[in-house]
């Protein structure tokens, strides 16, 4: 969890300086359309000024900390029964695999989107899609690792992997041409803004993953090795 928790304040320098810029030009989008169309723009809940500091950085943090709990859970799993890999890249391994299986395969189906696109009478059909995607994206890399552990008995380790991967890919492409599309893009919507936000969430995910797996691999192969040190020494008084 402190290692979600460094991951998120990373996170969030990196919305900061990069997203946030972003939701400014789709708001002042929504408003001069909205406005344009009614004459007025509906009152704010929560000020900007607090969506894009104070609130931004609690909903990263908290989220990114309860990521690094989950990230912990499976890496105890997963520690010894990847091959004989050091705790690091087991949490490399481990944070790759989830920046795919759980934010860029789904986003590839539906893309993250900015405010004024998007129906808001369609959101919870719209959320049960993208959870769906989530959902078979995690069941089709279970899949493909058990394949590639079964294979390892009758293959070696390198083309056992590439079965698994292959499994997920045509798993996660099934998936794809299964569930409906969702395009609800006004067609006055800046293309280059579209591109750029969606970039930018994907580009959000990778850093926290990529600074959660590095963080925690150490903290944990150096907390193991002491253990292990520990557990030399009073082998050797007994």
């Amino acid at each position: 969890m402190l290692a979600g928790l460094l991951a998120g304040l990373l996170a969030f320098a990196y919305a900061q300086s990069f997203a946030e810029p972003l939701i400014e030009q789709a708001i002042a989008f929504e408003d001069h359309s909205h406005g344009s169309a009614s004459g007025h723009a509906d009152p704010e809940l929560v000020s900007r000024a607090v969506q894009s500091t104070f609130g931004l950085l609690t909903g990263v943090v908290v989220y990114s900390t309860a990521i690094g709990g989950i990230f912990a859970l499976v890496f105890a799993f997963a520690q010894g029964r990847l091959g004989r890999m050091r705790p690091r890249d087991t949490a490399a391994l481990l944070a790759t695999a989830a920046f795919i299986v759980l934010f860029l395969a789904p986003q590839i189906k539906y893309p993250a989107n900015p405010p004024a696109v998007g129906d808001p009478e369609t959101i919870r059909v719209r959320t049960t899609l993208y959870f769906m995607m989530i959902a078979w994206s995690v069941a089709a890399a279970v899949g493909g690792t058990l394949l590639a552990k079964r294979l390892m008995r009758r293959l070696e380790l390198r083309d056992a992997a590439l079965c698994g991967a292959g499994f997920y890919i045509l798993a996660a492409a099934l998936a794809m041409f299964i569930l409906p599309p969702v395009n609800e893009v006004p067609e006055d919507f800046p293309a280059s803004l579209l591109w750029q936000f969606r970039m930018a969430s994907l580009g959000g995910h990778a850093v926290l993953l990529a600074m959660l797996g590095l963080a925690f691999g150490l903290l944990a192969e150096r907390q193991m090795l002491a253990a292990r040190r520990s557990a030399t020494r009073l082998q050797r008084i007994t």
